[in-house]
């Protein structure tokens, strides 16, 4: 999601049975809809488990509340983890690196588009391709699994030595 799509993102769009989200207000004015993937729906579990109380306190409907409503502009923080890690970054190198890491798992153009929320210019994605919120499910977790597993948060696939079933001379 753009910076914006999720600090305004409200539970009213969260759902947890189907484990999809979809946001209303976008760039391109199209509602987009997106699948979790695992990690995405126990961390949005959490959450809302834990959520602001009381009915009157206008926070409590979005998912990532700020002081007064949503989310604010997160800068101080991200300055925060800049300072504490030494790597240069900003909300929207989040996106890029993940559809860099989307690109690199061979995840289909077309369905990074999507995921994306951009809109296919060429008259095949316009006009011949329909990728359902489903079909991007699988590409979600691969790419959720990635990021897991290159944080050490995930164990990579074990490797088995197989047997040397080559003729000995």
């Amino acid at each position: 999601m753009r910076r914006n799509e999720a600090a305004t993102l409200k539970w009213e769009n969260v759902d947890l049975r189907s484990k999809m989200i979809t946001i209303t207000v976008t760039k391109n004015y199209e509602v987009h809809s997106l699948p979790m993937s695992d990690y995405l729906l126990a961390m949005l579990k959490r959450r809302h488990a834990a959520r602001v109380k009381g009915d009157e306190d206008p926070r409590r409907e979005y998912v990532f509340p700020g002081d007064m409503g949503p989310l604010g502009e997160p800068k101080k923080h991200i300055a925060k983890v800049v300072a504490a890690s030494g790597v240069q970054f900003s909300s929207h190198t989040l996106r890029r690196t993940f559809a860099s890491i989307a690109e690199s798992l061979d995840i289909p153009y077309l369905a990074l588009k999507r995921l994306l929320n951009h809109k296919a210019q060429d008259v095949t994605g316009k006009s011949y391709t329909v990728i359902g919120v489903e079909r991007l499910r699988e590409p979600m977790q691969k790419i959720t699994d990635f990021i897991l597993k290159t944080a050490g948060e995930r164990k990579t696939a074990s490797v088995s030595k197989l047997p040397d079933k080559r003729a000995v001379a």
